[in-house]
């Protein structure tokens, strides 16, 4: 009998130094931010990032098993500002009460663009106009040193103990953030061309920050195909800026980019604002964003 309640206790001690040990649950909405929680985590998070490889946040709707992955959660980090059209929903059907949202985009200077609803006939309708957010912050790194912030407190809070590791953790991260920020700018000053096209509006804080211009932009809203009528305009706007580059997305088809680049003899090259951690090269927050920086380099030095 004596042998069997050593066994119990043994277990038991075992049991809660494996939950002690258990890593911090955390789940975001996109890879950009999963790899800055997990940059600043480190070892004590265990990040989860539900948008698949090579799809567009934009258009992905979660399955009900990617929705059970919030039910242990402790933070859910969204980009917000309705990239994450999605999320309301699955923040109900998940029911954890105790589960901190970290909204990246809140508090941040936000671009917005007014869209005017238009009738069949192609005029605006009375009232008709909406502004819209674009949510696309984290390709500004200034703002993903204030993005590290947010994070940093929302884990803080859920694992207090481990505070000082995370802060850490994040001041190095942030220094990083900075080197990244100056090694851009240095190299954008050295672009000869300052205008582009790209496939979707993602990259208009990268632009802001750094003195570019998006001249057009092909899918300016998400799935919906341009008028024939938009894609001649974008003809004309990459034979206005001499653009001999046409920027496609991974997370798109890119046959309409592709047929743009034809009539406005240029060619197509990838931007990519999302990676994903299987692929090479833009495996990191860090290296999607030197990859990027390499492409553009490349096509507007």
């Amino acid at each position: 009998m004596k042998k069997f309640q050593i066994v119990l206790i043994i277990l038991f001690l075992l049991a809660a130094q494996n939950s002690y040990a258990e890593k911090l649950k955390v789940v975001a909405s996109i890879f950009p931010l999963g790899d800055i929680a997990k940059q600043v985590g480190g070892e004590r998070v265990d990040v989860k990032v539900m948008l698949p490889p090579g799809v567009s946040p934009h258009t992905f709707e979660p399955t009900p098993l990617e929705m059970m992955q919030l039910q242990n959660a402790k933070a859910f980090i969204k980009a917000g500002a309705g990239l994450e059209f999605w999320a309301a929903k699955m923040l109900r059907a998940a029911g954890n009460e105790g589960l901190i949202v970290v909204d990246a985009s809140s508090g941040l200077p936000l671009i917005r663009d007014i869209h005017s609803h238009k009738s069949e006939a192609g005029h605006d309708k009375p009232h008709g106009s909406s502004e819209i957010a674009d949510p696309h912050v984290w390709l500004d790194p200034v703002f993903a040193k204030a993005i590290a912030d947010k994070i940093i407190a929302a884990l803080s809070k859920a694992d207090p103990s481990g505070s000082a590791y995370y802060s850490g953790r994040s001041e190095k991260y942030k220094k990083d953030l900075d080197i990244l920020h100056n090694e851009i700018s240095d190299k954008v000053k050295t672009f000869k061309i300052k205008e582009y096209v790209t496939f979707h509006p993602a990259w208009n804080y990268f632009s802001k920050r750094y003195g570019l211009r998006v001249a057009g932009v092909i899918e300016e809203s998400p799935g919906r195909e341009p008028s024939p009528k938009h894609i001649a305009r974008i003809i004309r706007e990459a034979k206005r800026i001499n653009s001999k580059i046409i920027f496609a997305e991974p997370q798109f088809n890119p046959s309409i980019a592709e047929v743009i680049a034809k009539e406005a003899g240029a060619r197509v090259l990838f931007l990519d604002p999302i990676g994903g951690s299987d692929i090479k090269g833009r495996d990191t927050y860090m290296g999607l964003m030197r990859y990027n920086l390499s492409v553009m380099e490349g096509a507007m030095k």
